[in-house]
């Protein structure tokens, strides 16, 4: 898959800047040896955090060999621009190649600096937490809002599944809940491609249900300190992490649920809050999907209209933020183009589209045998701030889910 491909009956030629992914137990102690292999400069930056750099127990003595500068941080849990433009100014100092030493928002961060610096970056993964490492682009914080950027994927990723299978349990739940919002995306993607052609590859698709159907059927081995089945897990976070490199965005693997994730994260951080892991939040959101999907899919009518949204209530809900939101939706929104009628015609395909994933009663069963937080009371929400959520999160992003079209929808 690294060498991608050109003969995708979907017209697009599929490639990725990853060179080299290597997965096995001990590779801790060969990371310099990889890094060598591949071309990195003699100069490397390190970013962690304390936490990352205690679990990936002996990376600094394999990179013994390079000159080392290192920028550790305490914990860093949310990637902002603030922390992206930390590394952009450590990397002016000469020419210097990067190790992100973690995951999440530590990779996010340095994604993003690196495609800026035009360097190249090493994603050692600590654990299992999120499906990212192969991806390409990067959502970051600025000004409160989160969006997702367009960065670089890492030309080499090592696990160590020694490290991966030790990682604490609740970091490989994030993970496991993460992966479960692939089936919400997958079906948004295919609406959208319905309803208004856009782009959809049916091999990525195929790529990224397959990776999550595998993780889907390993649920009661996810949290176990094991490192064959953790290789088997940071496998299928690669395939969707491709996935996403090969289509140039995140639409492959994450959809409505994210989007509400993010949503949340906002508030919470302009609320001076440190928010729940990502695949904590957005596993509590793509039940609550399929749940409201699956209710959507059991109507066989429906009444279409033109978009009707309350744009007064929807920018004083965003408040400081309604200006990102502005941006978005003017001068026109990403439902301007779409006629009635063609919603209508569609909705038989798109209730099949709903019923061609797992069902919100399995996925939920898969997420509690992988510890998973399950309701939006686990996830430490008030319901009625989640309704909030829910509903509004839509408009933060320039792209149609069948959550956004219900501006646009009324069962009958």
């Amino acid at each position: 898959m690294i060498k991608g491909r050109d003969d995708c009956p979907c017209g697009k030629k599929h490639s990725t800047a990853i060179r080299d992914i290597r997965c096995g137990e001990g590779l801790v102690a060969e990371a310099g040896r990889i890094l060598a292999e591949n071309g990195f400069s003699g100069k490397l930056l390190l970013v962690s955090d304390m936490n990352c750099m205690k679990a990936a127990e002996g990376i600094l003595e394999s990179l013994s060999g390079f000159e080392l500068k290192t920028k550790i941080y305490d914990d860093l849990r949310v990637a902002t621009m603030e922390k992206v433009e930390e590394i952009e100014a450590i990397l002016e100092d000469g020419d210097m190649d990067v190790i992100s030493v973690g995951s999440g928002s530590l990779n996010d961060i340095c994604r993003l600096a690196c495609a800026v610096k035009n360097r190249n970056l090493c994603l050692f993964a600590t654990a299992p937490s999120m499906d990212g490492f192969a991806s390409d682009t990067a959502p970051i914080v600025a000004g409160g809002f989160k969006s997702s950027y367009t960065a670089r994927s890492p030309q080499v990723i090592i696990a160590d599944t020694g490290i991966l299978a030790k990682a604490p349990a609740r970091l490989k739940s994030s993970g496991f809940g993460d992966m479960m919002a692939k089936y919400v995306g997958l079906v948004d993607w295919q609406i959208s491609s319905l309803i208004s052609g856009e782009y959809f590859c049916p091999y990525v698709a195929e790529i990224t249900r397959y990776a999550t159907d595998c993780l889907f059927g390993m649920a009661d081995r996810v949290t176990a300190d094991d490192p064959e089945a953790a290789g088997q897990i940071f496998k299928s976070l690669i395939l969707t992490g491709i996935g996403m490199s090969y289509t140039g965005n995140s639409r492959p693997a994450s959809g409505a649920e994210h989007i509400v994730a993010h949503y949340i994260d906002c508030v919470e951080i302009g609320e001076g809050k440190i928010p729940n892991l990502h695949g904590e939040d957005v596993g509590v959101a793509t039940l609550e999907t399929l749940r409201f999907y699956s209710s959507l899919a059991h109507g066989d009518a429906i009444s279409v209209h033109g978009e009707k949204v309350d744009w007064d209530q929807v920018f004083s809900v965003y408040g400081p933020l309604s200006g990102d939101v502005k941006r978005l939706n003017t001068p026109d929104t990403i439902l301007s183009g779409i006629g009635p009628e063609k919603l209508k015609e569609s909705w038989p395909e798109i209730r099949r589209i709903i019923r061609s994933v797992p069902s919100a009663e399995e996925v939920e069963e898969a997420m509690r045998k992988a510890g998973c937080m399950i309701t939006v009371e686990d996830s430490g929400k008030d319901r009625k701030f989640y309704e909030k959520c829910f509903k509004y999160s839509p408009y933060m992003r320039r792209r149609i889910t069948l959550l956004r079209l219900m501006d646009m929808i009324e069962l009958l």
